[in-house]
Order: structure tokens, then sequence, then C-alpha cells
């Protein structure tokens, strides 16, 4: 039954759904490629966890700006006010879905969607409403028995220089041409930084997108001084476009990868350009890297390092800034609380997205930099709102692109894990749950206190 306890947020009508249709699963998996998905976990275990889960599952949505519609026709969540609607989640195995949510927590809630026992009218309004409750919708006393219940990172998957290429490969490597196939021509793929603000910004087109890409990485190159001359350290070498562009202004720049695939697009687009005198791409951990730079740039690199190794992270800069010289990065962030209550965590994007990687809070940077190195948090700019049209446009361009994602060989469970993982990030971005910063240091001064404050 529906529960009429509420509005909520809802949104109109013709907002409702998503401009696409999403794939469905073939009616047998291959249990080589996706064995978590393949089959329903059916141990003692998970039925018992399963009956929970369905439980404290029911018992949230009932609170929630949320229609889940079961195939038997009842419906649960708040009443809409006349006009509006909230986002349909459509049960359509719930007795699968609850077995692998009480299996593996939020992990299960990715897999019961790439498996298609339910699905969305818009999958990111769906995750919206989760993103914005996340630390509520499970009871607190349950909250802090997860520690022992839920799996705990691999210690294959720890950013150790021994893990760190396969963690990256995992992700990077999959298929230059599958990132073509969503990404724009620079081939950027971290948030942009468009000229529209407020409303105007939530419908910025795909044929600006480039140049909002471009102008990102032109404000992290001047904040970090790059000009003619300037010798660049650019740690995590993406596709290139950040290298192109800082050669283009004269400088010469040394980039380190651990992504076979990205050195070799990277390496043919700069050779292209020109620029092969310019710019070197070494396949390379951070860690070894040797010399010193005038400015150091490094774009959403920090979510891979794990927290174990930011003091690390930092020290490397630290030791190869050249005397006068400035760091610019780009990092995702996540709020302080939600840091430390869920960085030993080990998650769906864990599992299928990004190994190892953990998304630090803007206080984790400046105490990491105040406390372990000699550097300091000059400047920061926030602009999360971008990063959720960013992952929009991402998210319309590879669901557009679907049938050429199937001829490479990327299946319809890779494609709704996919959108997964686009929907789930936008989500984050939407509702504030995530942010990412464009954040500029350089050196303590003589006589300056670890708080930036002359002594």
């Amino acid at each position: 039954m529906t529960e009429a306890t509420g509005s909520g947020a809802a949104r109109r009508e013709n907002e409702a759904a998503a401009p696409y249709t999403v794939p469905q699963p073939p009616a047998v998996v291959d249990a080589a490629i996706w064995p978590s998905i393949a089959t329903v976990p059916s141990s003692l275990k998970a039925r018992l966890a399963g009956r929970a889960a369905d439980a404290i599952f029911k018992a949230a949505v009932r609170r929630l700006p949320l229609e889940v519609r079961y195939p038997d026709g009842t419906v649960l969540g708040k009443a809409a006010t006349p006009g509006h609607r909230y986002p349909v989640m459509t049960m359509n195995r719930p007795q699968a879905f609850a077995a692998r949510l009480g299996d593996g927590g939020l992990i299960g809630l990715g897999e019961s969607f790439m498996a298609g026992d339910w699905d969305a009218d818009n999958l990111t309004a769906v995750m919206e409403v989760f993103a914005a409750r996340v630390g509520t919708l499970v009871p607190e006393p349950l909250q802090k028995l997860r520690a022992f219940y839920l799996p705990r990172q691999p210690r294959k998957e720890r950013n150790t220089e021994q893990n760190t290429r396969s963690n990256i490969s995992r992700h990077y490597d999959l298929s230059n041409e599958l990132f073509s196939t969503f990404l724009d021509e620079t081939m950027t793929y971290s948030s942009a930084l468009f000229p529209e603000t407020g409303e105007a910004l939530k419908s910025v087109a795909w044929d600006g997108f480039a140049a909002a890409q471009q102008a990102k990485i032109d404000r992290l190159l001047d904040k970090a001084g790059v000009g003619a001359g300037t010798r660049v350290l650019e740690i995590g070498t993406g596709w290139g476009e950040l290298a192109l562009r800082a050669a283009q202004r004269g400088a010469t720049v040394y980039s380190v990868t651990l992504s076979s695939e990205q050195q070799e697009l990277a390496r043919k687009r700069v050779a292209d350009a020109g620029y092969t005198d310019a710019v070197t791409i070494e396949l390379k951990d951070y860690r070894a890297v040797e010399g010193e730079y005038d400015a150091i740039v490094s774009v959403e690199m920090i979510e891979a390092v794990g927290f174990e190794y930011w003091a690390t992270y930092f020290q490397t800069i630290e030791r190869l800034l050249a005397p006068g010289g400035k760091v610019a990065i780009q990092a995702i962030t996540i709020a302080h609380d939600r840091l430390m209550a869920t960085r030993t965590s080990y998650t769906w994007v864990h599992k299928y997205i990004f190994p190892g990687g953990v998304i630090p809070s803007v206080r984790a940077i400046e105490d990491t930099t105040a406390k372990q190195t000699g550097l300091r948090v000059r400047e920061r700019l926030a602009l999360g709102e971008h990063y959720a049209q960013s992952l929009r446009l991402w998210e319309e361009r590879f669901m557009a692109r679907s049938a050429e994602v199937r001829a490479l060989g990327f299946d319809e469970i890779f494609q709704r894990m996919w959108l997964f993982y686009l929907c789930y990030s936008r989500a984050g971005f939407e509702t504030g749950y995530l942010d990412v910063q464009q954040i500029v240091l350089d050196r303590r001064t003589v006589g300056e206190s670890n708080n930036g404050s002359a002594e």
C-alpha cells in the first residue's frame, strides 16, 4: 500500500523518466564473467540476512520520497502532492533483491540492479533519495554492527607499489574505445568547469562540453603558474589533454600513469600534435618519480591513492617541488564524518569500478599536509554542481551509444553496471554527499605556523 505520510521534494511529471532505454540482462548470465550476478545468494546466512534486510528496506522506504512497486501491486513510499511524482523503483524479483541486499549490503543493491532484480524510471533520481539519507537508512544500532558483517577490502587491493598497477588497470585499461564512446574529443575523464551557473548549469549541452573541460584544465595550469619554460610534473596522465595544453604554453611536461592504455593513446595524441620534444609520458608509480618541478598538477588521482598513503602522496609532491613552486590538484571530496565512517569499507564501487579507492575529505587533505609536510592549502574552489552535469552528459551519451558499446564486447550486464556507476556518482554530487575541489598548495614560508598564520 502507499504510505501517505508527507510530500517531500517531488519532481514534476515532465522530469520523471530518463531519456533512454536501459538494456535488460540476458536470460542466462555468464557465470564465468559475472559470478555474483549469475547466482542469487542462497546460503542460510543469506536467507536470514535477506529477511532482515527486506524488513529494514521496507521500513525505510515508507518514509522516503520514493515509489517502490512490487509485482503483486503493492506500492511503498510517501504520497506525492498533485502534479508531482516521486521516482519509481520497480521490483522485478523481490526475493532475489532481498537476498543480495542481505548478503552484501550496498554491494547487493548494485548487484541486484545489474542482475535486473529491480529497475528505475530514472536511476539517478532513485539514487539521490538514498544518497541524501545514507547515514540514516539503517538504524543506528545496526550500523555499529556492519564492521563485523560486511566485506572488508582485500589485501591485494591495498595501494602498495605492488598492487596499484593492477588496481588502476582494472578500470582505465578496459578499452580506450569504450571510454571514447562517452567522453568528448578531449578525452577528459574528470569534472568540467562550465561557464554557466545556477539553473542554467542544469541544462548545459554536449556541444559546450569540450570547452568546459579545457577551461577546467586551464584554471589548474593558471593556478600552478604554468607558462613558457615551466617544468611540469603531472601525476595521472589521463589521455593527455592537460599535458598537451601545458605544452602549448611552452612548458616541458613529465607525466606519469599506471594505465598502459592511457599511455598509448596519450603518447599518440602528443605525437600527432607535434609535442614529443616537450612531453614525456612514462608508466610509473608517482612514488618512483625523481627530479625537480616548478609546477605539479594532478587531476582526480588522489582518490586512487588510498588513505594509508595520503601522507606519502603529499610528501612525494613536496620532495619534487622546486623552491617557489606551486601545486594544483583536483580532488573529489566527501564530508569528514562520512570519510571516518566508511574509509575501511569495501563497497560496490570497490568491487566493480575502482578497487582500492578512497575519497578524501577537505579536512583530511588539510590535516595531512599541515602535519606531515611543509605544504599548505592556499586556495580552494568547489565545483560539485559542475560534476553532476559532467556525469549527466556522460550518462546520456553512453546510453545513446549502447549498440556501439555492445559491439565492443561489453554486454548488457556491463552496461547496467556502468550506468549504475554513473548515476550513483551523479546522485552523490546532486545531493552534496560528494563534492569536487580545485586545491592550490605551496610550501609554508619561514615563520608561518601550521595553521598558515605568522608565528
